[in-house]
């Protein structure tokens, strides 16, 4: 069922060359929304991701990408200038799709390593927690977003619990999730609906780079219910199901896409 096509939607994804947010882009692209992904990737890397926009290509939506730093204000600035141009009055932004991850993984006292610190803190916040609002805004302000539109953003369970290493990119969620939370209340009046999907632990490349993954994923095998990880896919489904016209009425949640991980 294709039920964006032919309607001049757009899903913007940020950080959408691999993991949740690829996923997320190849399956909204199935069922016909036009997909624009903003990325960051050194070029030894861009063989392997043009390949996969290839497949996105090849469901007969339109597409754009920009190999560009989406914390910059300057280029976030130039992208929406140029969609603005390209878009017409017609094509608007359906879903907005915040899947950044960048960060510092460090610990808070150490002997053998560096320690987190307050410019640790800062890089983070910024770039996974506030980037979400300067994205919106800069949206909102342009005039692109659809008369119903969706802002989904990836949080996770380090929101609540303390992980070794974790602390910055903790209180990075917690930012994103109380700013979803301010979208959906103070912006409810254009029609815009906001959440975040609070995926469980899955195998990326973001999950490969947290001291001690091997441990997380073993001890994620023996805790989920269905004794596997969640797939980008998994997460994928769930922002298709909250793009479609009958998850209107849900806005301001952290919803877990887990398989029941977070019950134990």
């Amino acid at each position: 069922m294709r039920e964006f096509e032919n309607k001049k939607y757009w899903a913007l994804i940020l950080g959408g060359s691999s993991g949740l947010g690829l996923a997320t882009a190849k399956k909204l692209a199935k069922h016909g929304l036009n997909i624009c992904i903003v990325h960051r990737n050194p070029r030894m890397q861009q063989e392997a991701i043009l390949r996969e926009f290839e497949i996105i290509k090849k469901e007969g939506v339109e597409f754009k990408a920009f190999n560009s730093d989406a914390f910059k204000p300057e280029k976030r600035n130039e992208i929406i200038d140029t969609l603005k141009l390209s878009f017409g009055e017609e094509n608007k932004i359906k879903t907005l799709v915040h899947s950044v991850a960048k960060g510092n993984l460090k610990p808070m006292v150490s002997v053998e390593n560096n320690e987190l610190k307050h410019d640790d803190f800062i890089l983070t916040i910024q770039a996974m927690g506030i980037s979400l609002y300067d994205w919106f805004k800069s949206i909102f302000d342009a005039d692109l977003f659809a008369q119903d539109a969706r802002v989904i953003s990836f949080t996770s369970e380090g929101n609540t619990k303390a992980w070794q290493n974790y602390a910055a990119v903790s209180a990075a969620k917690v930012t994103l999730e109380a700013i979803t939370r301010n979208i959906a209340l103070e912006f409810a009046a254009h029609g815009i609906k906001a959440n975040c999907i609070q995926a469980g632990v899955t195998d990326t490349a973001s999950l490969r780079m947290i001291p001690g993954n091997e441990q997380i994923i073993n001890h994620t095998l023996k805790r989920n219910p269905h004794k596997r990880l969640t797939t980008p896919e998994d997460v994928a489904n769930a922002v298709y199901l909250l793009t479609k016209d009958e998850a209107s009425w849900i806005t301001g949640t952290i919803i877990p896409v887990d398989g029941g991980e977070h019950l134990r």
